[in-house]
């Protein structure tokens, strides 16, 4: 099965986490943390220094890797290895890209069902300051078939 590499960076600033509303392609509709495919000979963790200016307009300081999931997608012949990174802190102000819209949410008020339905399962560890690796496999792009998940 071929992989595709990405990152997925989340800028947490409790109590307050940064989300954007993906506006196109893979994800569309969804609020979602900031990032995107690894380029040939780029470095993961320059990707998500990248990925998030791209998106977000900011320029993120001290990204700390926290998670590690692989998803499989029944009758897809590509995986997909995130990369999720924590960022504390940034430079300049979330503005709007062509690909997603920032909004601050209270971490009281997350909009868990307008995301990744396993965002439910990792997402408070990730709010917890624990590290994690999973797998999930999906059917279509929002039901769970399997899933496992752990500290590291």
């Amino acid at each position: 099965m071929k992989k595709k590499v990405l990152t997925l960076c989340l800028i947490h600033q409790h109590p307050n986490l940064l989300l954007g509303m993906k506006k196109r392609g893979f994800g569309v509709g969804k609020w979602n943390g900031f990032g995107g495919k690894v380029e040939p000979g780029e470095e993961i963790e320059d990707a998500v220094y990248r990925e998030v200016w791209e998106e977000a307009g900011v320029k993120i300081a001290g990204a700390e890797k926290v998670g590690h999931i692989n998803f499989k997608f029944a009758g897809e012949p590509e995986a997909l290895e995130v990369h999720i990174f924590k960022a504390g802190s940034f430079s300049g102000e979330p503005r709007e890209s062509d690909e997603m819209k920032p909004q601050w949410f209270h971490i009281d008020e997350i909009p868990l069902d307008q995301m990744w339905s396993d965002d439910k399962i990792w997402l408070p560890l990730f709010l917890a300051g624990k590290k994690f690796k999973g797998e999930f496999f999906f059917e279509g792009h929002d039901k769970i078939l399997e899933h496992k998940l752990e500290l590291i």
